[in-house]
């Protein structure tokens, strides 16, 4: 009885990998006969395992979606993974999920063998996290599976909104992706109201209830991580500038990426460059940075912190020696 039940919990661990296994793959990992394999899938149906099978020489088993969830087997690696992962979930961005992830995390670290306990300790005792300067805002759970969902079920959005400048609105938008950047979540839609794309901080909107009717969804104008990029560096600036840079345009585009500005060509030798940041000193330094020279006639308060530093940095070389 207690191979047959090794035997099983091993049979299960095979059919949690997403692939589908054939009879004589199974039986050859068991080191059993086809026949003992099929009474062992019949086995764990009778448990309440929903095990698919299909006939066929291209047939084989699976383990399908059940009402509950089974036993999860993990192998070392993983196991060590998914401790690491819910105990960053406990601090990370998103709330409503810390409790939840102490628990599993509790209930993970229970049944953890002492070797792999001891790796998990230590990873937590001695792998310290150095805050960050700007915490950044935190999101609903709840929201995040909301929105999430809409996307997958082309369900229309409708919520209301708070703008950075604070004005509040309420949307309609067609929701497409949900985009992780750093510690921000934004929501990639088609805004109905303004018939075009717009780019949403989560931890601003409040979704309404219920949700709108399904749409055919459109093809996105580019990529969503890309579209975001774009639509939170250009929103985010107070400072803005359009710099010639004397290099042409392709050179800079290795060099930057779209968050970075926008780049037009001027000519084979030049081209312009539209970029912001949120202080001069920031766009000052930024365009310092570029590998390549540049001529900024505007906005004034650049102008002169740009040959303020040219200055200072002319200075800090010392004196030139003199020529004989």
């Amino acid at each position: 009885m207690l191979e047959t039940s090794a035997r099983l919990l091993r049979l299960l661990s095979l059919l949690q990998t997403p692939r589908e296994w054939t009879g004589a793959e199974l039986a050859e990992r068991l080191t059993v006969s086809t026949r003992t394999v099929r009474n062992d899938v019949e086995r764990l149906r009778n448990l309440g395992y929903p095990v698919n099978g299909t006939r066929g020489a291209a047939g084989g088993y699976r383990l399908g979606a059940g009402a509950a969830l089974p036993p999860l087997l993990l192998d070392d690696e993983e196991a060590v993974a998914v401790a690491i992962g819910l105990r960053t979930a406990a601090g990370g961005t998103i709330t409503g999920v810390e409790e939840t992830s102490l628990r599993a995390l509790a209930k993970l670290e229970q049944v953890l063998p002492a070797r792999l306990r001891r790796r998990v300790n230590a990873l937590q005792r001695y792998a310290v996290a150095v805050p960050l300067d700007d915490l950044g805002p935190r999101v609903d759970a709840d929201t995040l599976s909301a929105l999430a969902a809409a996307c997958r079920d082309h369900e229309r959005l409708r919520f209301d909104y708070r703008s950075h400048d604070d004005t509040a609105s309420r949307r309609e938008v067609e929701p497409y992706r949900l985009v992780n950047w750093g510690r921000r979540w934004y929501l990639v839609a088609f805004d109905l109201d303004r018939a075009d794309w717009r780019t949403f901080r989560v931890d601003r909107l409040h979704p309404r209830t219920p949700a709108g009717p399904r749409f055919t969804p459109r093809e996105l104008p580019e990529e969503a991580v890309d579209h975001v990029r774009r639509g939170v560096s250009s929103a985010a600036w107070r400072y803005r500038a359009q710099v010639v840079v004397h290099a042409p345009a392709e050179q800079l585009a290795e060099r930057i990426n779209a968050a970075i500005g926008a780049i037009t060509p001027v000519d084979n030798t030049r081209c312009l460059l539209d970029t912001g940041a949120d202080t001069i000193e920031a766009l000052a330094v930024h365009l310092g940075l570029l590998g390549a020279d540049f001529t900024v006639t505007e906005p004034a308060e650049l102008v002169d912190l740009v040959r303020e530093l040219a200055g200072r940095y002319h200075r800090a070389t010392g004196p030139q020696p003199q020529k004989t």
